[in-house]
């Protein structure tokens, strides 16, 4: 008798239930461990899915601004947790533009200020900005690989004397520019702020389109690849057909107030 039955657990599972198309990487489902996130997505009147032989749940249907928000900022004051949460969306947009903006203004150097020259590059370098950039996001991801097969006790101790020499090393032959090197270094770092791989892989694509874009057709493709980006996400639906941008798309000022900054339980409970 011939069974059909989910062979990798929640994936395929999203994969049989979600028609998107496979050039859009943004996420149509959060995943999660903690029940006091499953509780709070269905008080909200989301759905928790739960598979066999996985330990986490899927909640359905996600809008992008709910990848920004994180439960831990209710387990502080107001405060802290409105300066978490815009530092968290900031760096997320830094991750985004930092390295595109960077090969844009070294395209466009007499665009700067004297105060900002210091930022152009002066020391001698043999492969173009670009490639460094590109050859940096496919190294930073090996490395990441590499770190999932290392074993615990020599993980760290890898990972910072090959990031040291390999740094050094690839400085002193002209390879990469020290700038090239800081910049993604930071890239790599603020990733781990945002709580969604996925979203995180996402935000990773778009940030390798817009610098391909920047480097063939510089201003105007990095301008394209804004637009780009914003239409694909405008015209990205949940499960349940909404809008992937709502509630900015259509717009709700109530409910996109909750979800950018950190306001008391007894409101947001109310957003929906």
């Amino acid at each position: 008798m011939e069974v059909d039955a989910l062979t990798l657990g929640d994936q395929s599972l999203v994969e049989c239930i979600n028609k998107r198309s496979w050039y859009n990487p943004f996420p149509k489902v959060r995943y999660t461990e903690r029940p006091d996130v499953t509780a709070a997505h269905i008080l909200e009147g989301k759905i928790a899915l739960l598979v066999d032989n996985n330990p986490s749940a899927m909640l359905l249907p996600t809008s992008i601004f709910d990848f920004l928000e994180d439960v831990d900022d209710y387990y502080s004051p107001i405060l802290t947790g409105n300066y978490l949460r815009l530092l968290r969306n900031a760096i997320l947009l830094m991750t985004l533009f930092i390295t595109p903006f960077y090969l844009l203004i070294t395209e466009y150097p007499e665009t700067l200020p004297e105060h900002l020259k210091f930022l152009i590059p002066t020391d001698p370098y043999y492969i173009p900005i670009f490639w460094q950039f590109l050859l940096l996001e496919f190294a930073i991801d090996g490395l990441r690989l590499a770190s999932l097969n290392t074993p615990n006790s020599l993980g760290m101790s890898l990972s910072v004397v090959g990031a040291l020499i390999l740094g050094d090393f690839s400085i002193k032959t002209g390879w990469f520019l020290p700038q090239t090197i800081l910049y993604m270094a930071i890239v790599s770092l603020a990733t781990f702020t945002q709580q969604s791989v996925e979203l995180g892989f996402a935000i990773k694509f778009f940030r390798m389109l817009l610098l391909i874009l920047t480097s063939f057709l510089g201003l105007k493709g990095f301008g394209g690849g804004l637009i780009i980006g914003f239409i694909m996400l405008a015209s990205t639906r949940t499960f349940t057909g909404e809008p992937y941008l709502y509630p900015l798309i259509p717009f709700n000022g109530r409910a996109l107030m909750h979800l950018l900054f950190r306001t008391s339980i007894k409101s947001a409970k109310r957003k929906v």
